[in-house]
């Protein structure tokens, strides 16, 4: 069993910075990728930022420039530091953990709400 905690959402004001934090434990072996997806009301998931084990990152266009994602695979943790945040960067925001031979992981949510 894979446990994923994510922490570090909240309320900003437009402009303003936040720094999620994703940390998996549990039956851990051969992580490929860790990565924050978000979701907004009425709007379908959709990746943010992703980290593979090597370091190689990809990021959306819409956040690109302004988030950056880091991880820290001695403690199979993943951060997402969010600069200049947006109204429309508001979403929750789940952490995923891609493995090479077993499925997905996924956390269970985090809420970002930037004010305009």
């Amino acid at each position: 069993q894979v446990h994923v905690v994510e922490s570090g959402g909240g309320l900003v004001q437009a402009g303003g910075s936040l720094r999620l934090s994703c940390a998996a434990s549990g039956s851990i072996f051969r992580i490929n990728a860790m990565g924050w997806y978000r979701q907004a009301p009425g709007k379908q998931r959709e990746l943010v930022a992703r980290i593979t084990n090597g370091g190689s990152t990809n990021y959306a266009d819409s956040v690109r420039g302004r988030f950056t994602i880091s991880r820290d695979n001695a403690k199979n943790t993943a951060y997402l530091q969010m600069n200049s945040l947006k109204p429309e960067d508001t979403a929750v925001y789940y952490c995923n953990i891609n493995f090479l031979t077993t499925r997905d992981y996924w956390g269970q949510g985090t809420q970002v709400t930037v004010s305009s």
